[in-house]
Order: C-alpha cells, then sequence, then structure tokens
C-alpha cells in the first residue's frame, strides 16, 4: 500500500505515461473505442478502490493524500495556462450562443433532476427529510457551480459538515463516474462523429478553430530542442506556482451574501487571463507547449480519479442511485436540447461538466477534445460557480416544499 507523497506521484506519472507509450507503440484499434484518458482515469479509480494508496488514515491525510492535493491544485493553473498559449479568442467568441444555451440547459436538467430524484426516493432517505432535502441543495450548489457554492449554500441552510452524511458519497462516487464518460465521449472520435450526425450539429464553427489552430502550428518551429523542454517545463510551474500564490492572497469574492469566488476560483481566472494575455507574445510561438500540456492533463486526469472508491457504492446504494437519477435525467435533456439545437457533443459535454464538475473539471474535458478549446470550458465552469449558489438555494427550497 503507498502512503508516502513521492511513491504515490511517481505511480501516477509512470501509470500514465505508460497507457500512452502502449497506444503509440502498438498503434491498436482498441484506443480507437477506448481512448488512453478514459484508460487512465478508470484505472486510477480500480486502483484506489483495491487499496493500492491509502491518501486518509483515521480522517487524517497521508503523505500521498497531502501530494495529491497539493500536485493536483498546482497542476490545474499551470496546465490551463500552457495551453491558453495558443488560444485564439477571436475564433473562441464565435461559440458563444450555442455555449450559453447548453450551459443553462445544463444547469436547468440538474435542478429538475434533482426534484424527480428527491420525488421518487424521499420515502426510502435514512434521516430527517428535511436535513435531507437542505443537503441535496447544497449538493445541487456544488453540481452547478462548485465545491465554493456547496459550501455557501450549506452556511445559508445553517448544515454542518457531518449533516451533509450520504450526500458527499453522490458528490464523490456519481461525479468521478460521470467525469470518466465525459471523458470518453469527447475523446472518442467515433462517438463525437455519431452524436454530431444524429444532432445535425453544424460543427463548422469548430471546424474553423481547429483550421486556424493549423495555421497557427504551421507558423512553429516543428523540432523540439531540450531548452525549449526545460523552458516551457520551467514557465508552466513557475507560473502556476505564482498564481497560487497570489490567489490565497485575493479576499474572496461575495455578492449578496453568496460566494462566488474563493482562492481556488482566483488562481483559475488568473492563470486564464496570464494564458491569453501572453499568447499574444513570442511565447505562443513555444515548440514545446502543447506537448508539456497534455502531460499536465493526463497527469491530472489521474489525480482526479484516484480518490474514488467504487466499494462506497455498497455505503448508501439509495443515495447513490438517486445521484445516477439525477444524471440519467439531467443527460437525457442534453440530448434532447441538443436534437432540438442541433448542439454538438464537445459544447453540451463541457457545459455538463462546467456545472457537475466546476471550473475545476471543465477545462480537463474542453482540453481532452482539443487543448485550444480550453477557454471555453473555463469561461463555462465560472458560469456555474456565478449561478451555483443560487441554483442550490432554490433546489433546497423545492425539496423542502415536497415533504
Amino acid at each position: 500500500m503507498i502512503v508516502e507523497g513521492f511513491s504515490f506521484i511517481a505511480f501516477i506519472v509512470a501509470f500514465a505515461a505508460l497507457v500512452f507509450a502502449i497506444k503509440e507503440k502498438t498503434k491498436s484499434k482498441f484506443f480507437d473505442m477506448v481512448p488512453p484518458l478514459v484508460i487512465i482515469y478508470f484505472g486510477s479509480m480500480l486502483f484506489s478502490t483495491f487499496g493500492l494508496w491509502q491518501l486518509k488514515v483515521d480522517g487524517l491525510a497521508t503523505g500521498a493524500g497531502i501530494a495529491r492535493g497539493e500536485f493536483k491544485s498546482a497542476l490545474l493553473p499551470s496546465m490551463i495556462f500552457l495551453m491558453l498559449l495558443r488560444a485564439d479568442l477571436r475564433q473562441i467568441a464565435k461559440l458563444g450562443s450555442k455555449m450559453l444555451i447548453a450551459f443553462f440547459c445544463a444547469t436547468l436538467s440538474i435542478m429538475l433532476g434533482f426534484v424527480i430524484a428527491f420525488a421518487m426516493f424521499k420515502g426510502g432517505f435514512t434521516g430527517e427529510l428535511e436535513i435531507v432535502a437542505k443537503s441535496f441543495g447544497a449538493l445541487g450548489g456544488s453540481w452547478i457551480g462548485g465545491t465554493q457554492n456547496m459550501v455557501a449554500v450549506q452556511e445559508v441552510f445553517n448544515l454542518g459538515d457531518a449533516q451533509m452524511g450520504y450526500t458527499l458519497l453522490i458528490d464523490s462516487i456519481d461525479y468521478s463516474i460521470w467525469i470518466m464518460i465525459l471523458i470518453y465521449f469527447v475523446s472518442s472520435k467515433i462517438f463525437v462523429e455519431k452524436f454530431n450526425k444524429f444532432t445535425k450539429a453544424d460543427t463548422k464553427v469548430i471546424e474553423e478553430i481547429a483550421e486556424g489552430l493549423q495555421d497557427l502550428e504551421s507558423g512553429i518551429r516543428k523540432e523540439i530542442t531540450f531548452s525549449d523542454i526545460f523552458s516551457t517545463l520551467g514557465l508552466g510551474l513557475g507560473v502556476g506556482a505564482f498564481l497560487l500564490f497570489v490567489g490565497t492572497k485575493i479576499p474572496d469574492l461575495e455578492i449578496g451574501g453568496m460566494l462566488i469566488l474563493n482562492s481556488t476560483g482566483w488562481t483559475i481566472v488568473l492563470a486564464t487571463i496570464a494564458g491569453i494575455g501572453l499568447a499574444m507574445t513570442s511565447l505562443s510561438k513555444l515548440p514545446s507547449t502543447k506537448e508539456i500540456a497534455n502531460v499536465m492533463l493526463y497527469i491530472n486526469v489521474a489525480l482526479i480519479a484516484a480518490s474514488a472508491n467504487f466499494m462506497e457504492l455498497t455505503e448508501a446504494p439509495l443515495y447513490i442511485i438517486a445521484g445516477f437519477v439525477i444524471l440519467i435525467v439531467h443527460g437525457g435533456i442534453m440530448v434532447v436540447v441538443a436534437k432540438l439545437f442541433k448542439l454538438d457533443l464537445f459544447t453540451c459535454a463541457v457545459a455538463s461538466c462546467a456545472n457537475i464538475g466546476g471550473v475545476a473539471s471543465s477545462p480537463v474535458i474542453a482540453g481532452a477534445y482539443d487543448e485550444t478549446l480550453v477557454p471555453v470550458g473555463v469561461l463555462m465552469g465560472m458560469l456555474g460557480v456565478i449561478v451555483g449558489t443560487l441554483g442550490g438555494v432554490i433546489v433546497g427550497n423545492i425539496l423542502l416544499l415536497m415533504i
């Protein structure tokens, strides 16, 4: 069992590298059906389930748990920054209306999912229904925005962490499986093509963005030198560390008593601004930014899944099932919306993750599709942060009326 920080990080990196190496060496068609990102995510979950590492002992974080948290937090802004060095906002702005439609439809479908799930299972939930309704409202804040929104809704309803109880399992287990599904969807070319054909989506805009990126790439020196790799890695990690420090110094942003941005949110905002700003300089022509950023993406995906445990499915099955009902309602409505508005899979998947995964995960989904579209993931995630607290409070109050 791994409990040391370095051993844990070393294993995660080695595992992610091994999966990608097998794909490159074998050229197997298996990876067309099951993309490497999915294998890394699912594999990390399995290793966690079988106890290959232990992140907590008696409620306290082990060296592995501490390393995971710190490395994951540090890697995200570095990854976003490097990916955004190739960003072209003029192209990304073309996705505006579709992005908003997909995002708010995702939000409303999640809220409806909570109402339906609570109505179906309220007779079987353990504990006081009032507490369950409020804790579902807090979870709604998380699944529309992020963890900071969940904390804000908890305070609105005066809930302690202990009262969240099994609801936190939904946030852990159901969320992890949903993210894995989204990663599979957006990184599978076969599924993307079938979905877009089904919805008759106009993918011209995304294709134009890809073509614009190809034009940009054509002007960048192709060979990657040792100096390129070292400089890019140092730049990415250095900027990420600096922004993490600055983010902790900025006060939380609250509007009307609602928490909008905490230190993590500020760090991601700063990484976005820094990446977009420096993309207009000669740094955008660094040959190795794409490769280094993708390495960070693969490692980040493995770290996200490393805390999931399939065995927790048996601890509170009704709650876990309720969570899946919410996701099924949400997913079903998103398919209908995609068909009605002819939305492509990328837009729907990022909109879904921007709600359920929040600002920390939506760039990962966007990057799994195409690293140039990371800004779309960030922007959608920020929308979730803005409306998450209000959405969670509304969900909680609706459920209270249903008791």
